[in-house]
């Protein structure tokens, strides 16, 4: 019931004088109506401020055209890209995007998850693949589409549009060994709870192990992403009486991190430390030396997302896994090792 004061839609039915049906048709179908009826239609509703009642409208059609998305963090830009594509594409058919942040909780991830379905939400995107089977069952049982990005699995279940974070980092990790690096050293995020950092720590061992290097003692240190803590690892590894060359990171965040704090020790960089990063956020090329990293196509995967999305609405059978490529963009923070001091 609507508050007193509250304009509903038989108040613009009738100050334009035409019947409610008409008023509806207007706003949810306005190329339905005539142009003049529409003015006069969309006139009143203007003039009397007059909001549609969607909840009403989404009980009547099991729709509420609202998506939600549930992201590790919102502290940095790692995912700001790839959502922004994700909520225009949602725009372009007029859906509304409902955003959480888990801070890498899979106990906070899998709330959120609930809490969005009770809200209505038509479907998610989930981040990585990493998450309990109970979460899936839930979805499953109440028939709610979700789509898997940041991450690719082939699976006739589910739905993912991402890509490949081992073979990336692998072919980033051969670059390194063949410009001469033996001494590596990783700062990665936490991999137990997040299986985009621990197929990238993968991809650099087996690389590693491929042409013959041992990976048992790999010097990694796992923390949280953010510049500081790619600040205090970098200065860590830096500490030990055996240097790395090289130190890999598991995204620009911690690059950025480990660059700030190369230049607070003193030291060049790649002349005396190579360093890097992943995912080419704008943070990668305006550090300097810019960062040799991995590129990942963050606007092309939100909008395919989002298209998988709104095909699993229409039709609950419908899935779809769709790999996108990486490639390594090379900066200035990455080269032959420099002479053993």
């Amino acid at each position: 019931m609507n508050k007193p004061g509250i304009p509903t839609l038989d108040d613009v039915a009738r100050e334009a004088k035409v019947s409610t049906a008409t008023v509806s048709r207007c706003l949810n179908s306005p190329d339905q109506v005539s142009t003049k009826t529409r003015d006069k239609i969309l006139k009143v509703v203007k003039d009397l401020g007059y909001s549609p009642n969607f909840g009403a409208q989404a009980l009547a059609a099991k729709r509420t055209n609202t998506f939600g998305a549930v992201v590790p963090t919102m502290n940095n830009a790692i995912f700001a890209a790839g959502l922004q594509a994700f909520q225009e594409e949602l725009g372009r058919n007029d859906a509304t995007l409902l955003l959480a942040s888990s801070s890498y909780s899979l106990k906070v991830e899998e709330e959120q998850i609930r809490s969005l379905v009770a809200r209505g939400a038509d479907g998610l995107l989930l981040i990585g693949t990493q998450r309990s089977k109970d979460v899936y069952t839930f979805l499953d049982d109440r028939q709610i589409p979700y789509v898997i990005a940041w991450s690719y699995k082939d699976s006739k279940k589910q739905s993912c549009v991402g890509f490949d974070n081992f073979q990336a980092s692998y072919e980033l990790t051969l670059k390194a060994i063949e410009l001469g690096h033996k001494k590596f050293a990783v700062i990665s995020a936490h991999t137990s709870s997040n299986d985009r950092a621990k197929n990238r720590v993968r991809g650099i061992r087996k690389a590693l192990e491929d042409r013959g290097f041992e990976t048992n003692n790999l010097p990694c240190i796992e923390c949280d992403y953010s510049i500081e803590n790619g600040s205090l690892s970098f200065k860590e590894l830096m500490g030990s009486p055996d240097r790395p060359t090289i130190i890999m990171c598991g995204n620009d965040v911690l690059a950025a991190g480990a660059v700030k704090q190369a230049h607070e020790m003193g030291l060049k960089i790649p002349d005396d430390i190579s360093i890097t990063g992943f995912d080419n956020i704008e943070l990668a090329t305006v550090i300097e030396p810019a960062l040799t990293t991995v590129h990942v196509r963050h606007k092309r995967m939100g909008m395919l997302a989002a298209q998988v999305l709104l095909k699993q609405v229409d039709d609950k059978s419908y899935r779809e896994n769709i790999k996108l490529d990486t490639w390594i963009v090379e900066g200035k923070s990455l080269a032959k090792p420099g002479p053993v001091s």
